[in-house]
């Protein structure tokens, strides 16, 4: 019996760049049904774009058969677009790639490969080199992976890529992972599995401009953070020692210094150093706090991950 893979493409705004995408994807699908008697399944999560990202989509589910389509009432966010191509995928395989292209297919056929061996649970990608991406975005992005490894249990492979394959079995146990903040590459690490990691240099986008601006990354990985470690709620209580054991040196250093040499004790000056430092060490530690229990408020909620406004499915909501 042949085999199914879902291909789950998040898209927002990516009208330029679906063109090339589709027939790039749909070449590898015919080497790939012929070499190993496969069967595909393209799904394509618009994420509430404003341009004609879904009408090309539309366009391409009439005269392919192979193509699925969910579109959102609004954006969403990258994250939950994956949670619902995984969550609508029926593949016996379930991959993931950009529609800018700068997720090889041609890889599709190597990963395959590599998953049918049965020595793997997924085939993931990673970025061997940054070229063409900003310095400083680089610098903070190799920061970002050596930090999340060293404070979390989340195993964060530098430069990995959301373009993988999985196993059912694999897919299934992501999905079970069913809370409102998402961080993939967290929970892809997180749930386990044995992973083979294939490497390729970076290649910049098709068409189209990048949605991830530096302080959206920032924010992302901020929020990867939060959701994988509780490594920051421990700074409030070292600030507290540090800064107690800072405060107690400079009470002696004072009372020695007006007890042996009558030095006088400086007011208004020290005074307001010491309030503006423990004003900013209580406000950063609020801040901490704050942020996990925002989290935990949006959990509480129980709000949907995403809202699907149209469909192709026969089971259209």
């Amino acid at each position: 019996m042949s085999k199914l893979i879902s291909i789950i493409v998040p898209c927002y705004n990516e009208g330029a760049s679906l063109p090339y995408f589709y027939k790039e994807v749909c070449g590898v699908f015919q080497q790939m049904e012929t070499k190993y008697s496969l069967h595909f399944e393209l799904l394509f999560v618009d994420d509430g774009s404003k341009d004609n990202t879904l009408s090309l989509v539309k366009s391409y589910a009439e005269k392919d058969s192979r193509v699925k389509y969910i579109s959102f009432s609004r954006n969403f966010g990258k994250e939950s677009a994956i949670y619902a191509g995984l969550q609508n995928s029926t593949g016996d395989y379930v991959a993931m790639m950009d529609a800018d292209l700068q997720d090889p297919p041609q890889l599709l056929d190597e990963m395959y490969e590599l998953i049918i061996s049965g020595e793997y649970d997924c085939i993931g990608t990673r970025r061997t080199t940054r070229k063409g991406e900003p310095p400083i975005r680089s610098f903070f992005a190799k920061c970002f992976y050596k930090l999340i490894n060293r404070i979390s249990n989340a195993d964060i492979v530098d430069g990995a890529r959301d373009f993988r394959l999985m196993t059912r079995q694999m897919t299934d146990a992501i999905l079970s992972i069913s809370e409102y903040n998402r961080f993939s590459k967290g929970i892809f690490g997180w749930v386990g599995f044995k992973t083979e990691w294939l490497g390729y240099q970076n290649i910049e986008r098709v068409a189209g401009d990048t949605k991830w601006s530096f302080w959206k990354l920032f924010l992302y990985s901020l929020n990867g953070i939060i959701e994988f470690s509780t490594a920051p709620l421990s700074i409030a209580s070292v600030l507290g020692i540090l800064c107690l054991f800072i405060a107690m040196i400079f009470i002696l250093i004072i009372i020695v210094k007006t007890i042996i040499w009558g030095d006088p004790v400086a007011g208004y000056p020290s005074m307001m150093c010491v309030i503006f430092f423990l004003g900013g060490l209580q406000l950063f530690s609020i801040g901490i706090l704050g942020q996990y229990l925002s989290k935990t408020y949006l959990e509480t909620k129980h709000r949907p991950i995403y809202i699907i406004k149209e469909t192709n499915y026969k089971d259209e909501r």
